[in-house]
């Protein structure tokens, strides 16, 4: 069977607004990889691999940015990036997949959700294993792997909190939030909504942006030679995460999303 063109498979896999979602679509995606998961979707489509064991392999190569960077020096930063831009060419692959086969499933939706939750938890905890030094051959720290998992903890948190707003509307019988809703009611805590969304400092608790920020970490290490960049970065990321927690709280709090 001949394999379908990128011209035959972009207006099913890539339907109106797939690159538009507000928070369904990483920029990462928009910018680069839905070009490139395009051509690994020729070869996948007259095959027998289904969209959930393309998100089970997803999730593997997220989990595995932890172990990579945990390989001292720049080359376990920049396996780090690798495992993770794997992650993301799986998670854009299997669902277009999913839309050319139209195999759908609450599961699949289920694993997407519990992949991309590991993979910003390991990102985030090989960073604090990699401040702490484990192979340095000194004493090792374990105050920044304590700091990693904090970081870890915190992004898995915001995960959580906007997926129980829609946990929270269906035990409550209400429809789907809408996207109108997710504004804060009051204009102060609009105008902060607004400052934190054009400084995107939030985003660095990513998985994504996160591996990027190590190599850039690594590369500032290695000309100083020491961990001074990665053990700064590992504290700020944790801070950050820590901020953002409460302060997505209290925005969801103050938003109609619950109401």
């Amino acid at each position: 069977m001949s394999r379908p063109s990128v011209a035959e498979l972009r207006p099913v896999v890539h339907p109106a607004g797939v690159k538009d979602r507000r928070s369904g679509e990483h920029w990462a995606g928009r910018l680069y990889m839905r070009e490139v998961s395009l051509r690994i979707d020729r070869y996948l489509v007259g095959t027998r691999v289904t969209p959930n064991q393309l998100t089970y392999l997803m999730t593997l190569f997220g989990v595995l940015a932890a172990p990579a960077l945990l390989v001292p020096g720049i080359w376990g930063a920049v396996l780090g990036v690798v495992a993770v831009q794997l992650y993301l060419l799986l998670d854009c692959v299997d669902g277009e997949v999913a839309r050319w086969k139209q195999q759908f499933s609450l599961g699949g939706v289920y694993l997407d959700r519990v992949g991309a939750y590991l993979t910003d938890a390991a990102v985030l905890v090989g960073l604090g294993l990699r401040a702490a030094d484990l192979w340095g051959g000194g004493r090792i720290d374990w105050l920044w792997a304590f700091l990693g998992t904090l970081a870890a903890l915190g992004a898995i948190l915001i995960k959580a909190e906007t997926d129980l707003v829609g946990v929270a509307r269906h035990q409550g019988g209400l429809p789907p939030v809408k996207e109108a809703a997710a504004e804060p009611r009051s204009s102060g805590m609009a105008l902060a909504r607004r400052a934190a969304a054009a400084l995107k400092f939030h985003r660095l608790i990513l998985g994504i942006e996160a591996s990027l920020l190590i190599l850039v970490l690594a590369i500032a290490d290695q000309a100083r030679g020491d961990l001074f960049f990665t053990r700064l970065g590992t504290a700020v990321l944790a801070g950050i995460a820590l901020v953002q927690t409460l302060l997505h709280l209290v925005s969801i709090l103050a938003s109609s999303r619950l109401r």
